[in-house]
């Protein structure tokens, strides 16, 4: 004979009190775990959106991004003549030679200085990232000191509205428009004319990597073994757009990951304390209640099922409250350098489906351990003893 969920319940509602105080604490603890997991995610949402399926990013062996890589300029034009290669409406092959550096930027309000990136790109760049708009303003001329600035950019540091203008490489360049890039990483970039910023900088012959877009995505493969074979520019590295920008989010992924880990853990063990010193309570309040269940036939696995199911419920709530209150994060965005490319990277939080499984999985274990032992002790109570209790 099984106990009904109704007096589980009932018991919850009976001590309000003990059982709003765990509640709150699981609900802390699945919050804060959840906002690192949706951390963790949204970095690499950003970065991993950033990158296209069909299109593919050249860079130099062993470089550590494209900030540390370097490709002379004939190596990309013997590229950009190989059939593997889509052409664009107009002919050409549609591929963007790309310069990449950082410069210094004065933040908004605190006037704290940050690096932030700025990409010299070929016309064909905004054809080959589709999802990339004009915001206000106008594109950049080429040939000139015009530039864009990314949103987060213009929403962020100082000198960046249409119009001012900021100083890099010893010249000043004119901000002619915003560009929004629908979450992804280029938001937190500047971009201007490839060949200018080249000059400017001084690099006329070496480009920081090339992107372009295959006729066929298993066209990877063949063009990929062809350029390894090439002698005069084996030193170039040929990889998937997407893959590119995942791995660029992993060791800053990881660093979130880990830290957050080790803080929830940390809180997580208060809770599931705090939940069985609720659950040793509870016993010891409702000791003739356990008896009377005894003594009217109910078995000891019935008490031992009755008192986790009442953990479980209120890590459940507790998960449900934690999971509530995190999703309000997705409204806030925030900055922070990104260790690969030593750069102001703005990003979100992000919910999916396997942080909410993780979640609840984590509740879950948090209830089996904090409702375990005083399960136990309620199920092992003596009958006679239990009723002389009263």
């Amino acid at each position: 004979m099984k106990i009904p969920l109704s007096y589980t319940f009932r018991s919850l509602w009976t001590r309000k009190l003990t059982t709003l105080m765990t509640v709150t604490g699981v609900a802390l603890v699945v919050f804060v775990f959840a906002a690192v997991l949706m951390l963790a995610y949204g970095l690499e949402k950003t970065l991993v959106d950033t990158g296209y399926d069909d299109n593919v990013i050249c860079t130099r062996k062993a470089s550590q991004g494209e900030l540390s890589s370097q490709i002379d300029r004939d190596a990309i034009n013997q590229i950009k003549t190989y059939p593997e290669i889509k052409l664009s409406k107009e002919g050409k092959p549609l591929a963007s030679a790309e310069m990449y550096t950082v410069i210094n930027l004065h933040k908004i309000g605190s006037g704290d200085m940050s690096n932030v990136v700025v990409r010299g790109v070929a016309p064909e760049a905004f054809e080959l990232r589709p999802n990339i708009t004009m915001k206000e303003g106008r594109m950049f001329a080429l040939g000139t000191n015009q530039i864009i600035v990314g949103t987060n950019i213009n929403q962020r540091f100082d000198g960046t509205q249409i119009g001012e203008s900021i100083e890099f490489a010893g010249d000043h360049w004119q901000i002619v428009g915003v560009m929004d890039a629908a979450g992804t990483g280029f938001d937190s970039e500047i971009w201007g004319d490839a060949e200018r910023i080249l000059s400017a900088f001084n690099r006329s012959n070496a480009y920081s990597s090339m992107t372009f877009r295959l006729n066929n995505k298993e066209d990877f493969e063949k063009l990929r073994d062809r350029v390894a074979k090439e002698p005069r520019y084996n030193y170039v590295e040929l990889k998937r757009e997407r893959v590119f920008y995942r791995e660029q989010s992993e060791a800053m992924s990881m660093f979130i990951t880990i830290l957050g880990t080790v803080i929830t853990v940390i809180f997580s063990i208060g809770a599931m304390i705090g939940a069985m010193i609720t659950m040793y309570s509870s016993v010891a309040n409702r000791t003739i209640e356990v008896g009377t269940l005894r003594a009217l036939g109910f078995k000891r696995r019935n008490i031992l099922s009755a008192f986790l199911i009442e953990a479980m419920m209120i890590t459940f709530i507790g998960a449900g409250v934690g999971l509530a209150l995190a999703s309000t994060l997705q409204f806030f965005a925030i900055s922070t350098m990104n260790f690969t490319s030593f750069s102001e990277l703005s990003f979100g939080f992000a919910l999916s489906p396997s942080i909410i499984l993780n979640c609840i999985i984590f509740a879950i274990v948090m209830g089996l351990f904090g409702g375990f032992l005083p399960s136990i002790r309620a199920a092992r109570m003596n009958i006679v003893n239990a009723l002389r209790a009263s």
